[in-house]
């Protein structure tokens, strides 16, 4: 069937879905390849009430997935972290959307800064790719303390350890300069609509 499918910048109107996006980061976290790291209730909470995460709803409000933003190194370094679609809504091209609109978000937030991701899964790697993203080695990421303290909650974190952050399963990528350039250029902050056939 076809369903309208909003992708907006979440507020506080969102709020009642965070149980369910927190639900939803831990159940991923816990398959194997996703290294997805488990987010507290309050720090979902935190990046909504900052203005810096998306959300995505089907017909009748029915939560479709989510995305938000995190920035490190002062502001010189932003990713988009999170990104959990729905299991209802899989499968269609969803998730490529949403990331779309967390860079147009981030090229607005912080036009300066340098946009990059780690991640295990192919399936991110293959959106990140389709977006202008290329893979790079971890010495080229912030050094910022807080953000590798972030890995703490991902099941392989002690390979990062003994790495001493040089490496680990996931695969560092940033965005082009060229195609963030154009990002910045193209930024906007209002919501979509997009249609997507989903049984």
């Amino acid at each position: 069937m076809v369903q309208d499918i909003e992708i907006t910048i979440a507020s506080e109107a969102h709020l009642d879905y965070v149980p369910e996006i927190e639900n939803a980061l831990y159940q991923a976290s816990l398959q194997k390849g996703t290294g997805i790291a488990v987010r507290s209730r309050a720090y979902i909470l935190k990046r909504i009430e900052e203005g810096k995460a998306v959300i995505a709803l089907g017909n009748k409000g029915k939560w479709a997935g989510f995305c938000y933003i995190e920035s490190w190194g002062h502001n010189k370094y932003v990713a988009n972290s999170g990104l959990i679609v729905s299991s209802e809504f899989r499968g269609v091209g969803l998730a490529s959307e949403i990331k779309k609109r967390a860079l147009e978000l981030s090229a607005l937030l912080f036009p300066g800064a340098q946009l990059f991701g780690l991640t295990t899964s192919l399936a991110v790697m293959k959106i990140n790719n389709g977006l202008g993203y290329k893979p790079v080695t971890f010495s080229e990421l912030t050094d910022d303390d807080q953000f590798w303290k972030g890995c703490e909650t991902c099941p392989y974190y002690d390979i990062l350890v003994r790495t001493k952050r040089d490496d680990c399963l996931c695969t560092a990528m940033i965005m082009d300069p060229a195609e963030k350039k154009k990002m910045n250029g193209e930024a906007k902050a209002s919501g979509i609509k997009v249609k997507i056939n989903h049984t």
